[in-house]
């Protein structure tokens, strides 16, 4: 597991979106302090799930998140994380880079891997409230409680990359 540290500015920019060696060739910035944001790069596995939960809680405690949003943030980032662990990479061994930062108004959590290219939008459908349980197909929940509990949800194939970017907004100052 690594930490690297860099500005929220230089993380949102194309060079960024690159494998994160790719990123340092280009010349990222990296500093440590106030205002700057981490990543994190871990395994694609089950056990690195922890980490991601860790890392997005710190960060929406950073930003001043209300419990609820910090809740929903963590809930989607969970699910993101999990869907790449058992679907994209399906048991191979990759790589999972998450990096997330605070903006004024909004925190973002970004996850890039370079398992097969997969939208996770797609098949996405709104529960069957009407039809019981027993009754309605498995899997695709969590992917719709996960990106409806969040303000915005990106998705982006870079280079050959998956990159999903979940978004909240702040709480305003009154």
């Amino acid at each position: 597991m690594t930490f690297d540290f860099t500005t929220a500015e230089a993380l949102r920019t194309a060079e960024a979106l690159r494998p994160p060696e790719a990123a340092e060739a280009a010349g990222v910035a990296k500093a440590p302090g106030c205002g700057r944001t981490n990543a994190l790069r871990i395994p694609a596995s089950v056990e690195s799930l922890e980490p991601v939960s860790a890392f997005v809680l710190g960060l929406g405690d950073r930003a001043g998140l209300t419990e609820s949003s910090l809740y929903r943030l963590r809930l989607a980032a969970d699910e993101l994380a999990t869907n790449i662990v058992m679907h994209g990479y399906r048991g191979e061994p990759g790589e999972i880079t998450v990096d997330g930062g605070i903006d004024p108004d909004e925190v973002w959590v970004r996850f890039q891997d370079d398992a097969p290219a997969f939208d996770p939008r797609q098949g996405m459908r709104a529960p069957q409230l009407d039809v019981p349980l027993e009754e309605r197909p498995i899997g695709g929940l969590g992917v719709f409680l996960a990106f409806t509990a969040v303000d915005t949800f990106e998705y982006e194939l870079v280079a050959g990359r998956n990159v999903s970017t979940l978004v909240m907004r702040r709480p305003t100052a009154d």
